[in-house]
């Protein structure tokens, strides 16, 4: 193992990050709330620590393996999280223990959007940007991690994807260099959120709350800068404009990339992950409409659409902004929006969830298995389009899917065994898990209530879900740490 290698890394990536707490001071300045100084104050500790770290081992070169690579991916999404909470410990209203505040950057770099905070509002201004922007930088480093660096450690959706699909993202990396490949996704993230913030302008928004609101419906984050989330502005320009980019950003962004160097939309209409995902989003809306209507949740149509068709494109995009109150909802609706995050948007997106493509595998698999039990000798391979899908991805993506429910019952249970109740401990692992942010019951609004080791055991399930399990999860095994 190249532990000085990932050293260096962990440690330039810190000392890095203390970069990203300028902004906030600049917007403190502008609304003159006081805070500067304390993110001046963590800039200032995260570059001393991030140099401590890195300097003694800056000069040592080492060809990285596969296995170095996953130590680090964890690594410095771990470092990033501890480090990223340190302004959230210095506030001095509200006060927040460690746990909260890891809680709280935990979730912000992973897009959950599940918040412990309970008068969001309340907050200075540069403290409500700096969450904002924690997701923001999180959604681009998930891209950069599923585009470009998961399939060079041989997992993620984009793997299976690219290795098994025809056309234009059959190749390794979209660009000969990993550097052109984050350039390029850089410019088109940055781009779409720029339009996205300008369309909330226009919307009705002011321009903190557009800015602010941007960077968590690109990154498909979920925090807002209030806490009554998109309720808040009451306004169906707003919300239409939330469920365009937020099904923007639940496509995957290499088709994006593709879509703009070809400069046609082409790609799109020959993707099979995106029809299949499309349908999906529209079936599920129309579902929820019917469902809310006539069980009298609202009593018409067109409320009933508005509502419905939003929350379910926020739950499976797995967003996590709220118009309504969903989980006081009366029927099967919540539990609906809890399913489509699980199935969640397509690969190389910044959405969570198991991800389209892998739900298409297991379905045509699993319609294969029953066309065996009629014809036992008949040759069926599971096709994807329109080319034959091997074996090896299809082991690859049962293995996913037993490790990702596995990691979601025994994470319920432990949950559980902390003293949270039954319904609130499923839909918490479920929210966070998936990286939807809102839960039933008790995590309707919030996650304040819960207990300290429910907080750092759903923190958990923040990451796995974000890293795809695998990533995760291979750092757990004895044979991942001998030589």
């Amino acid at each position: 193992m190249r532990y000085a290698s990932t050293q260096r890394v962990v440690g330039f990536l810190i000392a890095l990050s203390s970069l990203m707490m300028l902004p906030p001071v600049l917007v403190s300045w502008i609304y003159d709330d006081g805070t500067a100084i304390l993110f001046g104050i963590s800039a200032a500790i995260l570059l001393a620590i991030g140099l401590l770290i890195y300097l003694p081992v800056k000069n040592i070169s080492q060809e990285l393996r596969v296995r170095d690579g996953f130590l680090i991916v964890v690594g410095c999404w771990l470092a990033l999280a501890v480090v990223g909470a340190l302004p959230f410990v210095l506030l001095k209203a509200p006060q927040l223990s460690y746990v909260d505040a890891l809680f709280e950057s935990m979730s912000g770099l992973t897009t959950t959007g599940a918040t412990i905070i309970t008068n969001i509002e309340g907050l200075p201004k540069a403290v409500l940007y700096y969450r904002q922007q924690l997701q923001w930088l999180g959604g681009m480093g998930i891209i950069v991690l599923a585009v470009a660096i998961l399939p060079m450690l041989r997992i993620g959706g984009m793997q299976l994807y690219r290795a098994e699909t025809p056309g234009p993202l059959k190749d390794s990396k979209l660009t000969p260099r990993i550097t052109e490949t984050a350039k390029a996704l850089w410019l088109i993230y940055l781009g779409i959120t720029v339009v996205c913030a300008l369309a909330y302008w226009l919307g009705g928004m002011s321009l903190f709350d557009a800015i602010g609101h941007s960077f968590s419906t690109i990154a498909i984050g979920g925090f807002s800068t209030h806490d009554a989330s998109l309720a808040y502005f009451d306004n169906s320009t707003i919300e239409m404009i939330a469920m365009v980019f937020m099904v923007i950003a639940g496509v995957n962004f290499a088709l994006h990339f593709t879509a703009w160097r070809k400069a046609s939309t082409q790609p799109y209409f020959q993707d099979p992950e995106l029809k299949v995902y499309a349908l999906l989003l529209v079936s599920l809306a129309v579902f929820a409409t019917f469902a809310l209507y006539l069980n009298g949740t609202y009593a018409t149509w067109i409320e009933a659409a508005r509502y419905g068709s939003f929350q379910v494109i926020s739950a499976m995009t797995t967003t996590g902004f709220t118009t309504a109150e969903f989980h006081l909802w009366t029927g099967f609706v919540p539990i609906l929006m809890i399913c489509a995050a699980f199935i969640g948007g397509c690969a190389g997106s910044t959405a969570g969830g198991m991800k389209v493509i892998r739900i298409i595998l297991l379905y045509r698999q699993s319609v294969r298995e029953i066309h065996r039990l009629i014809h036992p000798h008949a040759v069926i391979p599971v096709k994807i389009g329109g080319q034959k899908t091997s074996s090896t991805v299809m082991d690859a993506v049962w293995g996913f899917f037993f490790l990702y429910i596995a990691s979601f019952a025994i994470m319920t249970v432990a949950l559980n065994a902390t003293g949270v109740d039954s319904v609130t401990a499923f839909s918490a692992v479920a929210a966070c898990i998936t990286n939807l942010g809102p839960g039933l019951s008790d995590v309707g609004l919030n996650y304040a209530g819960l207990n300290t080791p429910a907080k750092l055991i759903l923190s958990f399930a923040m990451l796995a879900g974000r890293l795809e399990i695998y990533t995760l999860l291979v750092l757990l095994t004895p044979v991942f740490w001998r030589d």
